[in-house]
């Protein structure tokens, strides 16, 4: 019989973490699945680990050189049986009953092509977080979700790669853009958002743990920032001129600050306000976020975050 969903795990050379991404997907509740790990160039420790996991349901596929987290899960989704994909880091895990609840809500969703997300439990260093606090608004693009803060502090909104279960025939519309080296998941949502018949549909359960503190190199990451400058230039046409102003000064600002190139500052303040129109807390952010130290911006957002937990 044929899978219902196919769960798709890019990886490499990370065999104990792919290890509880992959039990973490076959101990799921709806057992109609199949689970395709997709090494990103050879990887022989990863493989022969895997291989150790004792199911028919599991298949672990190699591409032949380095290319990418985006050609690793578009291979992925290219291999799989299933009507449904659903995407998982090989960082992260799932709750049991995950893609049991979210393929209901797919099964009954009004929309064409339903992108099925939830909450997650984003796990750090500083301690647990529902995430996101806000959902999106009937009619809200994705663009202006995503970028478009409200609130000054982290985990407002959020569309996490792990949470994501679409058909597969979207993903086959749009597939994940090769060569991209950062902002993977935002550039397939604002994209996948425009094509007609996709709808979002939000459960209000915590299915996903997204391990924060964990801190590693993956196959996505690139520490320039101009990077992710770059692609929100490209895919400018496709937000509104109020989240690109946001994607600017709170995504770009923040990897600029961080990695200490200070020349940035006014070069992105330019590009938010001539190509794009600024909101008040994006602005905000980016203003406190290079006149106030980084271990007492976190400090004061631990301690709030936390209040408001209670």
């Amino acid at each position: 019989m044929n899978p219902c969903v196919s769960v798709v795990i890019p990886t490499y050379n990370r065999p104990d973490l792919v290890k509880r991404a992959v039990k973490s997907a076959l101990q799921q509740t709806l057992k109609e699945i199949e689970v395709i790990v997709v090494t990103d160039g050879p990887d022989p420790t990863t493989v022969t680990e895997l291989s150790r996991i004792d199911d028919t349901r599991l298949r672990v596929l190699s591409l032949s050189k380095r290319r990418g987290a985006p050609v690793a899960r578009n291979t992925g989704i290219e291999a799989a049986q299933g009507e449904w994909i659903a995407l998982l880091d090989d960082d992260d895990e799932w709750m049991p009953e995950k893609l049991e609840r979210q393929s209901k809500i797919a099964a009954a969703s009004e929309h064409q092509f339903p992108i099925v997300s939830c909450h997650l439990l984003a796990r750090t260093p500083r301690g647990d977080f529902v995430w996101p606090r806000r959902l999106p608004r009937s009619g809200e693009s994705l663009g202006d979700y995503l970028f478009i803060r409200k609130s000054l502090f982290m985990g407002e909104t959020l569309i996490l790669t792990s949470t994501i279960l679409a058909p597969k025939t979207l993903f086959e519309k749009v597939p994940f853009l090769v060569g991209l080296r950062k902002n993977q998941d935002a550039d397939w949502l604002v994209k996948a958002d425009k094509v007609p018949g996709v709808g979002v549909e939000f459960l209000p359960d915590t299915l996903a743990i997204w391990y924060r503190e964990e801190k590693r190199v993956s196959t996505s990451t690139t520490n320039d920032w101009r990077h992710t400058f770059d692609w929100g230039k490209e895919v400018r046409p496709l937000l509104s001129p109020q989240a690109y102003a946001g994607f600017v000064l709170v995504s770009v600002g923040s990897d600029a600050y961080l990695q200490g190139d200070y020349r940035a500052f006014f070069p992105l303040l330019w590009s938010a306000f001539t190509l794009g129109r600024p909101t008040p807390a994006p602005l905000l952010f980016y203003l406190l976020n290079w006149m106030i130290p980084q271990p007492a911006r976190r400090a004061v957002r631990t301690l709030l975050m936390k209040t408001r937990s209670t």
